[in-house]
């Protein structure tokens, strides 16, 4: 892995060391940090400082973290549901809580490990830690993931990424009474300038659109359906959030008061992709998990 370079502006300065790292990427843990620093891994200024460091303006920042040797990233069969394999391309609905792939002190137990487990052909374009793996969901967001099983279908997949060709609908509980029926939220999103761990609506942040529409309404609870026309970090979530209704369950960026339901009601439903080599339109869905299922049912029971 490459060394990483943070130069400290005005709005990280005061903050700990290992909360303005953990911003260079969101699979690090601040524990991880935390022992890197401690090692000398991560250093200020060419020095080595304490975890408790409190970061300065102009301070730049040169983080090289362990390399997680291939070796390490053992196959594991973790039963994945496959929904559809060629020699091409595989669909897998990942469930919830399951990290996509393996980060410096997470090295099992990630859809990676399941899949290498599954099959031994994929794509390798994104190094050895994330075989086949396009596009990511968060730990607990489940549901459908399109992976490559070689580079020329890895490169057909991510490029129709870029012009937004693939279909990908998501369904989400919020809260609130979202009064309309549909609607699109065209919003940048960037990392949040107080809160570096979280991303957030910034006026000088990347383009980003979700489409969503309203299948069912609970009281003080709505559920919707959200199609992806672009894919940032955390995207939907921040922007339910930005329009006033934040998802249930999520730590990050709901309400206080939500629903103890280990992690945000999200379930990536469908993929839609043209196939890499015979250029096919091919569509996938997925049920949500039984837990998001009676979820809703206790909703209806009670409206």
């Amino acid at each position: 892995m490459e060394d990483l370079t943070l130069e400290i502006t005005e709005e990280m300065a005061g903050e700990r060391i290992d909360k303005v790292v953990s911003a260079m990427d969101e699979d690090w843990s601040r524990s991880q940090i935390a022992n890197w620093v401690k090692d000398g891994a991560i250093k200020v200024n060419g020095e080595t400082v304490k975890p408790n460091y409190k970061v300065r303006l102009d301070d730049v920042i040169i983080a090289t973290p362990p390399i997680l040797e291939e070796l390490d990233v053992v196959p594991e069969d973790l039963n994945l549901e496959i929904v559809y394999e060629d020699a091409d391309v595989l669909v897998v609905n990942k469930p919830k809580g399951m990290v996509v792939h393996p980060a410096p002190g997470h090295s099992q137990g990630t859809l990676v490990n399941g899949l290498m487990h599954h099959c031994t052909d994929l794509s390798g374009i994104n190094g050895v830690v994330r075989p086949g793996i396009v596009h990511r969901i968060d730990k607990d967001t489940s549901g459908l993931l399109m992976v490559a099983k070689n580079d020329a279908a890895h490169q057909s997949l991510v490029d129709q990424l870029v012009k937004k060709t693939v279909t990908r609908k998501y369904v989400a509980l919020v809260h609130g009474h979202i009064p309309h029926d549909k609607g699109t939220i065209d919003a940048p999103i960037a990392r949040d300038p107080k809160e570096r761990q979280n991303m957030s609506v910034v006026d000088k942040g990347k383009h980003a659109v979700t489409h969503f529409r309203v299948l069912e309404r609970f009281g003080n609870f709505t559920l919707v359906e959200c199609r992806l026309e672009t894919g940032r970090t955390h995207q939907i979530r921040v922007h339910m959030k930005y329009i006033g209704f934040p998802l249930v369950g999520d730590p990050k960026y709901g309400p206080r008061k939500t629903m103890e339901i280990g992690g945000q009601a999200l379930h990536a439903e469908v993929i839609g992709f043209n196939h890499p080599k015979t250029g096919e339109y091919m569509e996938f869905s997925a049920d949500m998990p039984a837990e998001f299922a009676e979820l809703l049912e206790s909703l209806r029971k009670k409206d």
